[in-house]
């Protein structure tokens, strides 16, 4: 598929799009929490989260969605982060939030909002993720206690993530010296007459 990058999993094989990394896991309060990386910014699964509550994770997230708490929440963090948010739509939404007849997804407020905070995705690793910020707002509506121990588990992650990158800096820092100082130990110490004897001499 166009535009698309086919990443081998240990669970199998899945298709992100471009600045998006491989999906991968953390393990919270014995809940497997899925979450990637797209456009630089952590998306986590509350589709996972909401199972900590109840196994219809849907209907959880439509409850959540409902409420006008909620609703001001997204529309305020896509105003601070979205220059494409559509503010009109988004006042439609307000003004019925918390209302009995109220209903809305996922999708629909992508959709209608051209919101970027919540992405739905289908496939192997299907579901409605939220950027780190409102997951956490996610994670505490259901469970302060479960909030915590994510926003631990999440922090712990990216310090070993850290620890990694800075042995690869240095592992790759090693690798370029070493092709530097041999370069130069061929250019200022090594007669070009021996090399010249060295690339002609048969092996």
């Amino acid at each position: 598929m166009r535009g698309l990058i086919i990443d081998c999993h240990s669970t199998g094989i899945i298709e992100r799009a471009k600045g998006e990394t491989a999906m991968d896991k953390i393990n919270v309060l014995d809940k497997d929490v899925s979450f990637y990386t797209h456009k630089n910014e952590e998306y986590i699964c509350i589709t996972d989260i909401a199972k900590y509550k109840d196994a219809r994770s849907d209907d959880i997230i439509k409850n959540w969605l409902r409420n006008r708490n909620t609703i001001e929440f997204l529309g305020i963090w896509e105003h601070l982060n979205n220059p494409d948010f559509k503010p009109v739509e988004f006042d439609g939404f307000r003004k019925k939030a918390g209302l009995n007849s109220f209903v809305l997804t996922a999708k629909q407020w992508i959709e209608k909002t051209n919101a970027i905070g919540l992405i739905s995705k289908s496939g192997s690793y299907g579901g409605t993720y939220a950027h780190r910020d409102i997951a956490f707002e996610f994670a505490s509506w259901i469970s302060v206690e479960f909030k915590l121990y994510l926003i631990k588990e999440f922090q712990r992650l990216k310090e070993e993530e850290k620890k990694q990158l800075g042995w690869d800096i240095k592992r790759n820092l090693a690798k370029i010296n070493y092709a530097i100082h041999t370069g130069a130990i061929k250019e200022n110490l090594i007669p070009k007459e021996v090399m010249k004897i060295v690339a002609i001499t048969p092996h």
